[in-house]
């Protein structure tokens, strides 16, 4: 079984896990009000999704 010879130094190792990191969430408009919402999900302001509204939007 592979065993590694030395000990894999901080440097060494935060450079292999520099690509997984988490970007930003990407964020459109809604078309109905201009309010932001998460691509491919009804607006949680208006409740609308592709022209139709989907869900009613919590009132608080």
């Amino acid at each position: 079984m592979a065993v590694p010879k030395h000990k894999t130094s901080k440097s060494k190792r935060d450079k292999r896990r520099t690509h997984k990191k988490i970007g930003a969430p990407v964020v459109s408009t809604c078309p109905e009000c201009g309010e932001a919402k998460l691509p491919h999900h009804a607006c949680p302001e208006c409740g609308e999704y592709n022209g139709k509204s989907a869900i009613t939007p919590d009132e608080e």
